[in-house]
């Protein structure tokens, strides 16, 4: 029986706005809006609230993954004329996000977990404590609907397949026992002028002077790599400043093949937001937080902000088509699966959904509005395993820069491991996520490949969906952890597009492992939007009380 004929007529039948997904960039569309005293309707083809920013048991996890790889497909129809009224119901169909699944089991105690684990579709991903993503939290207050926990470190590999730590602060530089004294003086003398630099510039801008030098216009416009050689950092320094703390994504070394080269002033920027966020909550020594339960809170939790301001929410009902003006060709409202008709000023779609071209009065050379807008992929997978990749670590992040697995990486890899004390696997266990931006799978495969062979033990027993028993790590005296589950797969990075006919389409998970670019794109998706409108005005409470239950 079809689930969605079951569902009474949805009241009212006409909204300032409707958003089709539930992922994170919907979710707080959604809120702003609603906030905004727009009237907003909520829609998810899905049981779950999170669409591809989920946090889901295993098999929900292997599931979701499958139905939206390549394998599977949709069913493309042509736009189809109602009679009765004056639109054209143009076909909504969903694209395949996901490619190359791999899905492995050497051990059968995972799957018999199933319901214990909360895997992230978007991982690794944490929350710098002073990120934008966290003012915005405390602003909305939809920290009330979530817990956090403190990432206990972040490492960068030597290039030999040892993990070190990452000296992210003084102490931590006078504490590392990996640099040598030279190191040691080259890094806070940086790092003290990096400092003067961001002093001076506070206070040009309340007017004031600084006995702090600037950095000079000319360096700042210039390679961030490039200043660091001028400043005398080794090669080993400039690694861990270049993608342990600024997250550089390509190889900054190589102009052949960095897509993205940091620029100063943005490493600048960089490097202050990391240490800004070192210790500003009491209970979260670190730089970073991981919300406990799994990114999946995050949607979730600007969803019920929504609903108390207003917005309403249905799942399970898929949209089949778009409403077309016959006359104009502009857009109308949706049809539902249930086969009512909503209607609206704006839609906001998703990232997995594609509205077929072309549409009425557009030119024959259109494409398919929200196709792939960007040749790159990102290559994910997770491990499940018995032991931490560090000896009395439970949550941490890890780096591979460009070219310490192999002379041909020319992009960085990220790590990041979580345990049961953040809820998101069974106890005894942990979750490790790696991902990587590549050309095509093949790449991402041996990236990650690669780094899964330097930081786990992985038995040579497995196949897909094999659940073959591997041996306890400490029984076969591996000094590794054992892979006892995978899951290898590559997801494509549609970027946000412009509007289109009051029709907005948000963007895939990116590469990082923060959120600063998502919530870049988001606000930017709201100004489109409303332009006039503050986006999450400010609420009566105080931020301060915010940060204290967040804190908490």
């Amino acid at each position: 029986m079809d689930e969605t004929a079951s569902y009474p007529p949805i009241e009212p039948s006409n909204f300032d706005l409707i958003v089709v997904g539930t992922g994170l960039p919907e979710a707080i569309l959604a809120s702003a809006a609603s906030a905004a005293g727009k009237s907003v309707l909520h829609l998810d083809p899905n049981p779950s609230y999170g669409s591809h920013y989920a946090s889901l048991p295993l098999q929900e996890f292997t599931s979701y993954i499958e139905s939206h790889s390549s394998q599977s497909s949709s069913i493309l129809t042509i736009p189809q004329s109602d009679m009765d009224s004056g639109f054209t119901r143009v076909p909504l169909t969903t694209q395949p996000l996901y490619s190359s699944v791999e899905i492995t089991s050497y051990s059968s105690e995972p799957l018999a977990q199933s319901r214990k684990f909360n895997i992230d579709l978007s991982g690794p991903r944490v929350l710098l404590c002073a990120d934008a993503m966290i003012d915005l939290i405390l602003k909305s207050e939809v920290n009330q609907y979530m817990e956090f926990k403190s990432i206990d470190g972040s490492f960068i590999s030597d290039g030999e397949g040892n993990l070190e730590s990452v000296p992210d602060s003084r102490s931590a530089i006078f504490k590392d026992r990996k640099l040598s004294f030279t190191e040691k003086n080259q890094l806070m003398r940086f790092f003290k002028l990096v400092q003067g630099h961001l002093e001076a510039a506070t206070a040009a801008d309340g007017g004031e002077s600084s006995e702090s030098k600037s950095i000079s216009e000319q360096d700042l416009e210039s390679p961030f790599v490039e200043f660091l050689s001028k400043m005398g950092l080794s090669a080993k320094l400039k690694s861990i400043v270049l993608y342990a703390i600024a997250m550089a994504e390509y190889d900054q070394e190589n102009a052949d093949v960095c897509r993205s080269v940091l620029k100063t002033k943005d490493g600048i920027d960089r490097l202050a937001l990391y240490h800004s966020s070192v210790g500003r909550f009491p209970n979260a020594p670190g730089a970073m937080i991981y919300p406990i339960y799994g990114q999946g809170e995050l949607p979730q939790a600007f969803c019920r902000r929504a609903a108390v301001k207003g917005c309403i929410y249905v799942l399970r009902m898929p949209v089949n088509s778009l409403l077309m003006d016959k006359a104009s060709g502009s857009y109308k409202g949706v049809c539902l699966a249930s086969e009512q008709e909503l209607f609206c000023h704006k839609l906001i779609l998703a990232p997995s959904f594609v509205v077929q071209s072309p549409l009425p009065y557009s030119s024959p050379d259109a494409h398919d509005f929200g196709s792939r807008n960007t040749t790159e992929k990102l290559a994910r997978s997770i491990c499940i395993s018995k032991h931490s990749l560090k000896l009395d670590v439970a949550n941490c992040l890890a780096f591979f820069p460009p070219r310490s697995l192999f002379p041909e990486q020319v992009t960085a890899i990220h790590v990041l491991q979580l345990s049961s004390n953040v809820a998101v696997c069974p106890s005894g266990m942990f979750l490790t996520y790696l991902s990587a931006i590549c050309e095509d799978d093949v790449q991402g495969k041996n990236l990650l490949h690669t780094a899964i062979d330097v930081l786990f033990h992985v038995p040579v027993s497995g196949s897909p969906g094999n659940n073959n028993f591997v041996e306890d790590q400490s029984e076969t005296g591996d000094a590794k952890p054992a892979v006892l589950w995978s899951v290898f797969y590559t997801q494509e990075l549609a970027k946000f597009q412009d509007v289109r006919d009051n029709i907005i389409r948000t963007p895939m998970p990116d590469g990082s492992p923060y959120y600063h670019d998502l919530l870049v794109a988001t606000e930017k998706i709201f100004r489109e939007l409303y332009s006039g409108e503050e986006f999450f005005p400010k609420s009566t409470s105080s931020e301060e009380g915010a940060a204290q239950e967040l804190e908490d």
